[in-house]
């Protein structure tokens, strides 16, 4: 009780009435400066700014013709295989040979192109219609590699034509050599089922992996060519790795998006 009169006394004394009364400390002035300056800046950057969103897809890096699996027409033991893998061949060139019932038979290839898998061996027996080998469409040995990425049906919509894309590569350590630079060329206008992926690519085991999560959507990735590599290509790095790439080589690829302004996703 005699604090309070006290402080009313204080109150009420004409003494007081003419100091200035301190509303905030020059500390609480500068925090407040500094907000509002930061508010600002970032009113001016949800404006004028943009922002730049990732789509990140599994992929294998081939040709554009794709692949084939070779089936023997012959029932019978492999005695000669005349070729490994990695090896260019001809259409029609021998590939390996089969005995039958009516003698020796040459299992061809039906098209030009390089030899990805084999899956005979001598002494296999083989009946009709038996994979032999995976080849790969390729009409010489300067074809250019590109990228096949399988994005999920839903964001293929996102990804625009021209969009640049960085490729890691498998075989590539990214953390010394970086990633390939490429350029989206084409997106597929229709979901690819398991069937036709195997069918492509020549391989049933990246054909049930692209498809695990639902039919995706084939997109086709320029790599960006360059003399100063030994690759051919060019890198986020200076050099990229001092070897060429091969094809069926396993890959992702972080697919830049169409940049958006920050207030277009804050507004309906």
């Amino acid at each position: 009780m005699q604090f309070r009169q006290k402080a009313l006394a204080k109150l009420q004394s004409p003494e007081e009435l003419d100091l200035p009364v301190r509303l905030a400390r020059p500390q609480g002035r500068l925090v407040l400066a500094v907000t509002v300056l930061v508010m600002a800046a970032a009113s001016v950057w949800a404006v004028t700014g943009t922002v730049s969103t990732t789509l990140r897809a599994p992929g294998v890096l081939t040709h554009a013709q794709g692949s084939y699996v070779l089936q023997s027409p012959y029932a019978g033991q492999i005695t000669g295989v005349l070729a490994r893998e990695g090896a260019r061949l001809d259409a029609d060139a021998p590939l390996v040979k089969v005995r039958t019932a009516q003698g020796e038979k040459v299992v061809r290839t039906i098209a030009a192109g390089r030899v990805t898998g084999m899956a005979v061996a001598i002494g296999a027996v083989v009946r009709t219609g038996a994979d032999v080998a995976t080849v790969e469409r390729v009409e010489g040995a300067a074809d250019p590699l590109l990228a096949v990425l399988y994005v999920p049906a839903g964001s293929a919509t996102t990804v625009p034509v021209g969009a640049a894309v960085d490729v890691t590569v498998q075989s590539v350590p990214s953390s010394s050599y970086g990633t390939v630079r490429g350029t989206v060329q084409a997106v597929g206008r229709s979901q690819q089922t398991r069937r036709q992926i195997t069918a492509f690519l020549g391989d049933g085991q990246l054909g049930d992996e692209f498809s695990r999560g639902g039919a995706p959507v084939a997109i086709l990735v320029r790599l960006d060519p360059v003399s100063g590599t030994k690759s051919g290509y060019r890198w986020s790095s200076p050099k990229g790795p001092p070897y060429a790439l091969d094809s069926m080589t396993r890959a992702t690829g972080a697919v830049r998006l169409a940049e958006r302004r920050p207030i277009d996703w804050l507004l309906p």
